[in-house]
Order: structure tokens, then C-alpha cells, then sequence
């Protein structure tokens, strides 16, 4: 197994590797537009998982960096699974020293509640205290997201 280099530092991000997985292999987030994927970077904390050069993993964070976090966007390369890559991602995010001593740390996930539940991850203690607002095809061709606006905010581009 080639070993799994994980790095919080932006820079070193492929912004447009992510883009590809999220927008054409994601379930989550099938055509998302490359400006909020950049938007989305530039406001979380996100990790990236390297084997040699190559970008084969990725994970973010939301969080005020003092009560809660939220944990998003995390994926292995289809051909590097199984090889414990995803777990020492979530092991690199968990031990970060900006999301220590956070009341709530949160995800949301359709598949990998293994994963998750060795960390510590359970369903809410108190399910009925949350709500959301779930927009399943926000990026469906014909929104306003899918052309790169956010709400009330024009376009995503600076």
C-alpha cells in the first residue's frame, strides 16, 4: 500500500480534481458548478489526501472553529478504496488542532455509517431538535446555482 499523505494546506488542493468527483461522480452533488465548488474551498477548512503527487482523496469542514463543525465532501478515488485511505482522512480531520473541544461535529451520509460509528459518529441524541432546508437538484441545468449564482448574491465569481 503507498502511503497517504494528508495536508490541510489550500494551496496544495486541486480545486479542479474536486470539482470533477463532486459535479460527475458525487451522489450528493451531480453537476455543482466549478464557482461554487471554489466558493465552498475558499470558506472551509479542506483536506486533501496525496499518494506520491497525485490527489486521491478530499474532505471539508464548516465550522466557527469553537462549538461546531460540520463535516462534508469527503471522498476516495474509486480505484484507491479499500486500502484504509478514508479512515485515516477522517482520522487527519478529527485530530486537527482548529476542531478541537467542538460541542457538535456533524455529517451527513448515505453509505458509510461504518466508517463514521468507529469514530465516535452516531444519529442525533435529539433528532427531533434539528430541521434543514434539503434542495436535492440545486444543480439541476435549469436553476440559478447551476448557472453559478447564489441567492440574493448574484454571481459566485469575485
Amino acid at each position: 500500500m503507498n502511503e497517504l499523505r494528508i495536508t490541510s494546506q489550500r494551496e496544495r488542493i486541486d480545486v479542479g480534481f474536486v470539482h470533477r468527483f463532486l459535479s460527475g461522480h458525487s451522489t450528493w452533488a451531480k453537476g455543482i458548478p466549478l464557482a461554487l465548488v471554489e466558493k465552498s474551498l475558499a470558506h472551509s477548512l479542506c483536506f486533501g489526501g496525496f499518494v506520491d503527487d497525485r490527489q486521491v482523496a478530499f474532505a471539508r469542514v464548516v465550522s466557527d472553529y469553537a462549538t461546531f463543525a460540520n463535516l462534508v465532501d469527503v471522498f476516495v478515488l474509486p480505484e484507491c478504496r479499500g486500502l484504509g485511505y478514508s479512515k485515516q482522512l477522517v482520522e487527519a480531520v478529527l485530530a486537527h488542532p482548529q476542531l478541537q473541544g467542538l460541542r457538535r461535529f456533524t455529517l451527513a451520509t448515505a453509505d458509510a455509517h461504518g466508517l463514521y460509528a468507529r469514530y465516535g459518529f452516531t444519529v442525533p441524541h435529539y433528532p427531533q431538535t434539528l430541521m434543514e432546508r434539503y434542495v436535492p437538484d440545486i444543480y439541476a441545468s435549469d436553476s440559478p446555482a447551476a448557472a453559478g449564482e447564489v441567492a440574493g448574491h448574484g454571481t459566485a465569481s469575485p
